[in-house]
């Protein structure tokens, strides 16, 4: 029987695994994540969601309690526009980032970095740009362009030296939108090197609206196939959303995929960043808990736990300390919806926001738990504890399990005495 490992993804001379870790935030895909899966030969992904609290967080720095000093004044105020980010901060905070997960890397696979355009950060070219290009600068071998069209984003780093060097991939849900973007980039003569094409059944935001179980994968991934076959384009497709099982990959790599994108199996292994007892809300889920709603501020319908913290939480937005959301106008959808709930209820007590939740406090605290559709088969990848916990996996463990298994199998781990 065929299996992944029968298949390489390529780039150029260069041969990998054709298993692609999604760029989970807020640190979730972790850069010891990243570094197994490069190690054992497959592209790992970081992600830049958040990146100052992610600095404070792994190098004691100060960057969002400094931000938070400054705009404190403005805590109260419903106006935001003034609340800006520093950029010189921001490049330091995504080198320091890039820079640990490159200064460590070891193995033959590569270290990409997931890139979400919705973080508009009140100044969305200046935040975006210094991102990309502080990523560039600290050595990452590939950026992913995610949570966005991305219309412009490769032209505000073209000028940069690294600019045909590193590989820069674009996260598309429909053929359309493929399109849009490789229009909108035909001037600067730069093809991307590879197309994630994410379904319907992926974890977190979804480009898809509320009846996004018409559309399959397959068959988005096909249409894209055959677009590139008529036009002459060769540009590895990677398929993301739904891939559980080794043979699940198998079956897209057979029909002309150069490589998947997974995730949710790597939720529940020691090197992802969610806290122990959040992986555990993940393996006792069922598929009755999980749906998809509109409660994120960036307009995206988002897949997530119903018990899930951030759900229904009515906190006052602390932009001052975060605001990643916030639009070129120091807009965020939350706060509209928090000041709705405040005029009825203006002792600030007892409020609860139902329709929208802030994303960027829920995010930084793990309570906003956002998960692919097979979430619920969680529980089937390993072992119960007579505590009634369930086994944590290694991520080695679970790339093997992608790479190696047949027959739609899916191989538990030692138990642990």
């Amino acid at each position: 029987m065929k299996r992944v490992d029968d298949f390489r993804l390529k780039f150029g001379k260069k041969e990998l695994v054709p298993i692609m870790i999604g760029g989970m935030g807020v640190d979730i895909s972790t850069v010891e994540l990243a570094l197994v899966v490069a190690k054992l030969g497959g592209v790992g992904h970081i992600s830049d969601a958040m990146v100052p609290t992610v600095s404070d967080r792994r190098f004691k720095t100060h960057f969002v309690k400094d931000k938070q000093k400054k705009y404190k004044y403005n805590f109260n105020n419903t106006d935001k526009s003034v609340v800006q980010f520093d950029l010189g901060q921001l490049a330091e905070a995504t080198k320091l980032h890039v820079g640990q997960a490159m200064g460590a890397k070891r193995g033959d696979g590569m270290i990409f970095i997931n890139c979400m355009e919705k973080l508009t950060m009140n100044s969305p070219k200046d935040t975006l740009r210094v991102r990309l290009e502080s990523a560039m600068d600290a050595g990452i071998e590939g950026i992913t362009l995610s949570a966005g069209l991305h219309l412009g984003s490769l032209s505000l780093v073209q000028d940069h030296p690294r600019f045909r060097d590193v590989k820069f991939g674009i996260i598309v849900s429909s053929l359309r939108a493929l399109q849009l973007f490789l229009r909108k980039n035909a001037r600067l003569n730069r093809l991307p090197d590879y197309v994630v094409v994410e379904g319907p059944l992926a974890g977190g935001h979804l480009g898809f609206g509320l009846d996004w179980a018409k559309y399959d994968l397959k068959t988005i991934v096909n249409e894209i196939h055959q677009y590139f076959a008529q036009e002459g384009i060769h540009i590895p497709v990677i398929p993301a959303g739904g891939i559980f099982t080794g043979t699940d990959a198998m079956e897209f790599l057979d029909t002309g995929s150069a490589a998947v994108q997974v995730a949710t199996r790597f939720t529940v292994t020691k090197e992802c960043g969610l806290p122990a007892k959040v992986q555990q809300e993940y393996f006792k889920t069922s598929e009755d808990n999980i749906e998809v709603n509109e409660i994120s501020p960036t307009g995206y319908p988002m897949r997530m736990l119903k018990n899930s913290p951030s759900i229904g939480a009515g906190i006052q937005p602390n932009c001052e300390a975060y605001g990643y959301l916030l639009d070129g106008h120091g807009h965020c959808s939350y706060i509209d919806a928090y000041n709705r709930e405040l005029v009825k209820h203006p002792d600030g007590k007892n409020i609860s926001v139902k329709d929208k939740t802030c994303l960027c406090t829920h995010m930084r605290n793990f309570d906003c738990w956002t998960c692919g559709h097979y979430t619920y088969r969680l529980k089937d990848t390993t072992h119960q504890l007579a505590d009634g916990s369930y086994q944590i996996l290694s991520a080695e463990h679970v790339f093997q399990d992608y790479q190696f298994s047949v027959d739609h199998k899916i191989a538990l781990p030692a138990e642990t005495v």
